[in-house]
């Protein structure tokens, strides 16, 4: 029987045409990045363009006055020094509340995971009126941290310990717990397994969840608003500067401080990430 080149290429009944499955896909495909995209330019792009805008409204000159003035210099200072020291002190802390969350077995073991989250959910102005509480002039503990670095920087450990832990723990419940046990009874101790196994796997989650908390911390208001002060060159913070600026009608300089710290968080996120993903790479390849 002899077959024509129309009945040898035409689809069965019933039976899609060659490619039209794969044409659906990118069509929905580009559905899906069109409407993330239009969403990320709204919420994230348009208001980032704004105080772009407006911290140029003045020129270089008043930019490059805003963000080197005296004032500007030591919030900067401040911000910057308490917010690297909390995310140090979060990175050991973090790692061993996440490891006590997925390696041990204790009572209450499900209230605690809970309690991780709670600065998440606790508007940042109440965690300011707990920590005025409990370390202010009335403390009932005795340590009077009010209008001192001290007292910022456990502020900015309450609200940004949860980056840490919760960037940690998933892949510490990933782990492969037969690689630390193999290498036990090779005769490795508990530090050798910490240092050459554990660690090298968790370096990218560390260091996502240190810039995350690094960017809350040089951005956080609420929660040192009360306990902090503003005292200048001690406490201020830069977004209380920028609250400040505000208030004295110079919107145009607390959008240039506001360029500088959005700046600073990019960078460090970007090189943490970067330098997490090369970590990633190599984890894999020495598998």
């Amino acid at each position: 029987m002899t077959v024509s080149p129309e009945t040898a290429v035409s689809p069965a009944p019933g039976a899609s045409a060659p490619g039209a499955g794969r044409r659906h896909r990118l069509g929905t495909t580009s559905l899906r990045v069109g409407a993330a995209s239009i969403w990320l330019s709204v919420i994230v792009l348009l208001p980032l363009a704004a105080i772009l805008w407006q911290s140029a409204g003045g020129g270089w000159t008043a930019f490059w006055q805003a963000v080197a003035s005296n004032a500007a210099l030591e919030s900067f200072k401040v911000t910057v020094t308490i917010s690297i020291g909390v995310t140090l002190v979060n990175l050991v802390f973090g790692l061993l509340v996440a490891w006590t969350l997925t390696r041990d077995e204790f009572p209450g073991k499900r209230l605690v995971d809970a309690v991780i989250d709670l600065p998440f959910a606790l508007p940042t102005i109440v965690a300011s009126l707990v920590m005025l509480a409990l370390y202010g002039p009335n403390s009932p503990v005795d340590l009077h941290l009010q209008h001192t670095k001290w007292g910022v920087g456990v502020a900015l450990l309450f609200v940004t310990l949860p980056f840490v832990v919760r960037s940690v723990q998933p892949v510490l419940l990933e782990l492969d717990r037969d690689v630390e046990e193999a290498a036990a009874s090779l005769g490795a101790n508990s530090f050798t397994i910490l240092t050459k196994i554990i660690l090298p796997a968790l370096l990218p989650s560390l260091l996502s969840g240190a810039g995350l908390a690094f960017s809350r911390a040089i951005g956080e208001f609420g929660s040192v608003v009360l306990i902090g002060g503003a005292v200048p060159g001690e406490t201020e913070v830069s977004s209380q500067w920028i609250r400040t600026l505000i208030e004295n009608d110079d919107r145009t300089g607390a959008a240039a401080i506001s360029i500088v710290l959005l700046l600073v968080s990019f960078v460090v996120l970007f090189i943490l990430r970067a330098v997490g993903s090369r970590a990633a790479k190599r984890e894999e390849l020495s598998r």
